[in-house]
């Protein structure tokens, strides 16, 4: 027991680095965090498919229930169980893996996510002016071109400008693309690596995208960079960029615009964002910022004044409706859109 807390520690270390404010945390939220790493994360779905009421909870393996934003760690574990995502950190390797969230499985069109505003904040599908919302299959593209979702204890804080994209935050976790061969299911946590990142500016905030592979997926060891990406997967991040770009235009909205004209940042810039929009997390859980509706109760971040009981996450999911058989999903959700040049 104690190898495995000071083997967590040692890689907490070694990503935090020189961010002195995460220091004086490690110590609290040792045994908590080993907890919740060597668990494996089960879903619990409520409501009806494709309906408004639909949720997808998380728990522990015995039946804890959890939020994926606040109480997955972010960084994963080298010491996991061996019913969790497999892939082992070995002490002679520096590379990070981060947990992610899936919400979104590749070539699908319901646009998933962690609902932030809510207790617990299940995956629920987005809603906008009363209707369930798709994302549009822009030709080539069908649906979501990777597995789509967020690393947990991540914000992109509405309140901050970032330094370099001059935009805020766009008051979410911060988004991953996972490009591996493998279809993931919602809910889903996985291991990831990450190898870059894209700085969209959706309607004037600042929206990162990481570039991100499964620790499983046979093509692992070798990407390694996003120049890896560039070199064996020819057209792949073009074709994220011109995705993020014009997904939106079917709903009659404008292109969205890149940072950097657009250009992939590599690794390293990708971790410092990564730190950054974790110390912003920190900050909101500890309520020393202001996170407007952003529901913060959780049940595992030490010292958090939204910390709240095992009994009161059940009486939320238990307040959920029942879960039943999905609706149907208009046919419309399929139609090819064809935007001119």
């Amino acid at each position: 027991m104690r190898l495995l807390l000071r083997s967590s520690l040692w890689y907490t270390s070694a990503f935090l680095g020189s961010h002195t404010a995460f220091k004086s945390e490690l110590v609290t939220q040792e045994i908590t965090s080993h907890l919740i790493k060597t668990m494996h994360y089960q879903t619990e779905e409520r409501g009806r498919p494709n309906s408004s009421d639909y949720r997808i909870y998380f728990k522990t393996s015995d039946g804890k229930y959890i939020s994926p934003f606040h109480d997955i760690p972010l960084i994963a574990d080298g010491d996991q169980e061996k019913d969790v995502p497999s892939k082992k950190l070995k002490k002679n390797d520096n590379e990070v893996l981060y947990n992610m969230v899936v919400e979104v499985p590749r070539w699908s069109n319901a646009k998933m996510e962690i609902a932030t505003k809510e207790p617990l904040n299940p995956i629920k599908q987005d809603v906008k002016k009363g209707k369930l919302r798709y994302v549009a299959n822009v030709f080539p593209h069908k649906g979501y071109i990777w597995n789509y979702g967020a690393l947990p204890q991540t914000w992109e804080d509405p309140n901050h400008t970032d330094k370099d994209t001059k935009c805020c935050g766009d008051n979410d976790p911060i988004d991953v693309c996972e490009i591996g061969t493998l279809v993931c299911s919602p809910g889903q946590v996985i291991q990831v690596k990450v190898l870059g990142v894209l700085a969209m500016i959706d309607e004037g905030e600042t929206d990162w995208k990481l570039i991100a592979i499964n620790a499983d997926d046979p093509e692992a060891s070798s990407l390694n960079s996003i120049e890896d990406v560039r070199k064996s997967r020819s057209g792949h991040l073009e074709a994220t960029v011109d995705w993020f770009k014009k997904y939106k235009v079917p709903d009659g909205k404008p292109e969205n615009q890149f940072a950097f004209n657009g250009q992939f940042k590599d690794k390293d810039f990708a971790v410092e964002v990564i730190k950054s929009t974790h110390e912003h997390w920190r900050a909101l859980v500890q309520k020393q910022t202001n996170g407007g509706e952003i529901d913060c109760k959780n049940v595992s971040v030490c010292e958090s004044p939204f910390k709240f009981t095992g009994e009161d996450a059940c009486n939320v999911v238990k307040s959920a409706p029942a879960g039943g058989e999905a609706l149907p999903v208009s046919a419309e959700v399929d139609k090819w859109h064809f935007l001119s040049k």
